[in-house]
């Protein structure tokens, strides 16, 4: 369905992208990882032709990214783009009307979006009046009023409650299901793992690796152990694997994870360490990520 070709992007001297190629096949849910300034906004705003100098070729179904194209995509940006002082339906009216849909088929499509960003009863409600996580699920359905078949979403999950996380969470297998796909830009790796059926890594602008979520946990996961404990170090546990820390916790990776929780279960014991948590971990896409890049996402 979209097919990226050696895309290089610079502003001034800094190069924010550099040789970006990937192809995105139809009905799937394809996730774009990387930490804050790896290039994923940037690639986005060139998908959807909102940056239009670029070095490389971007393809939607074989046809260079045009005005004709995007009436086919559904962009979701970061940033709230809302009406605050008209209601949740006015704003979808709004944005169907920008799309080309008026009349009936307006009406229909607004009572569609509605139901799907679970809205319906709130249609009538000023936007002012919303949660944060409200307003996110109002923005998405802004972008699916012209059913669009492929929605592309920019940390859409930022600063929101569970429960809107859970409504976009369901909107996406729902659009999976209905044989849209989805590009679903984000540094919250474990919604990846969730919803994605393909990632791609972006560090620093370069594509770092990208393929099939099950099949790179296979190939670049280390079984982990997951330590929390008083007086212990990352010095002290690199006997026993590769060791990261996360916050006041440390990972350590060794493909011999069981023998090696025994030995950290023995010296903390030698040493009179009280631990606090002590748990083998299945492989993670955060994992992967660090291996391939030798830093941790939220760096």
């Amino acid at each position: 369905m979209l097919t990226i070709n050696n895309v290089t992007k610079h502003y001034d001297k800094t190069e924010a992208l550099k040789n970006i190629s990937m192809t995105i096949p139809g009905g799937i849910c394809y996730g774009l990882v990387g930490p804050n300034g790896a290039g994923k906004s940037t690639l986005i705003k060139m998908i959807t032709s909102i940056i239009r100098d670029y070095e490389g070729k971007i393809e939607f179904n074989e046809q260079r990214i045009s005005d004709k194209t995007k009436q086919k995509l559904g962009y979701v940006p970061q940033d709230i783009v809302l009406e605050e002082n008209i209601t949740a339906s006015g704003n979808l009216y709004l944005f169907g009307r920008i799309y080309g849909l008026n009349g009936s088929k307006l009406a229909q499509r607004t009572k569609e979006v509605l139901t799907l960003i679970g809205l319906s009863e709130r249609s009538k409600d000023k936007v002012s009046t919303f949660s944060g996580g409200m307003k996110r699920r109002l923005n998405i359905g802004c972008a699916l009023m012209h059913n669009p078949e492929l929605i592309i979403m920019d940390e859409p999950t930022v600063g929101i409650d569970p429960q809107s996380r859970q409504y976009i969470f369901q909107m996406i297998e729902e659009l999976k299901t209905a044989g849209k796909t989805v590009i679903y830009a984000s540094h919250y790796m474990e919604e990846v793992e969730r919803l994605c059926d393909n990632v791609a890594f972006l560090d620093r602008g370069k594509m770092v690796e990208n393929g099939v979520v099950s099949e790179l946990l296979q190939q670049y996961a280390v079984p982990s152990i997951y330590i929390k404990a008083d007086r212990i170090s990352a010095e002290q546990l690199e006997a026993y694997g590769e060791v990261s820390q996360e916050k006041n916790a440390f990972f350590i990776y060794t493909e011999e994870a069981l023998s090696a929780m025994e030995n950290v279960i023995s010296y903390c014991r030698e040493s009179d360490i009280d631990i606090e948590r002590l748990e083998l971990v299945r492989p993670r896409l955060e994992d992967v990520f660090f291996r391939l890049t030798g830093s941790n996402l939220r760096d």
